[in-house]
Order: C-alpha cells, then sequence, then structure tokens
C-alpha cells in the first residue's frame, strides 16, 4: 500500500499541462453509465513534442498535481517579465540621446 507522503513524493514540483476531468461508458449494460452518468476520472492532458497525451491522475494526486501546475505558472510568468525587462534594457540602450 502506497502512504499519502510516497503518492506526493511522486509527483514533480513543477509540471506543465492542463488538469482535465475524463468522461467515458465502461459498457457494462447494467452500469450506471449505460443511462447516462458516465465515469469520471482525474488527468493531466500535455502536448509532448508536438502529440497530446492524457495522463490519469488518482483523485488524491490532483490537489499536489494543482500546485506543481502553479509554481509552473509562476515561474513562466516571472521569466516572461525577467525576459521583457531584457528587452526593455537594451531598447532604452541603443535609443540615440
Amino acid at each position: 500500500m502506497v502512504s499519502n507522503a510516497d503518492q506526493h513524493e511522486a509527483i514533480p514540483r513543477v509540471v506543465r499541462g492542463t488538469l482535465i476531468t475524463i468522461r467515458r461508458r465502461c459498457g457494462k449494460p447494467t452500469c450506471r453509465c449505460a443511462t447516462g452518468q458516465p465515469h469520471e476520472s482525474p488527468a493531466l492532458s500535455v502536448s509532448l513534442s508536438g502529440r497530446s497525451v492524457t495522463i490519469s491522475l488518482r483523485p488524491g494526486e490532483v490537489p499536489a498535481v494543482q500546485a506543481a501546475l502553479a509554481r509552473y505558472q509562476g515561474a513562466r510568468e516571472e521569466l516572461e517579465a525577467q525576459a521583457n525587462q531584457g528587452v526593455q534594457a537594451l531598447r532604452t540602450r541603443h535609443r540615440p540621446r
């Protein structure tokens, strides 16, 4: 049995992608999904080498993945801000005085 601590260690600190909910029917004629209420499970959708990949998640992994996605977005925004400052510094350096 895997403990909660072990599950969170398996989640990388930073990930990119989008959390999605997969809805599907299992095909059993007596299942509730046969009458319209599909099974749902969380997943991470990410583009790798130009291809969309879906990674199934356990419900308990969702908060850690959400946090990793938020860290990625924060780092991306910070890097973009630094890059914009660098471009602005170069632009002002080359302006005629």
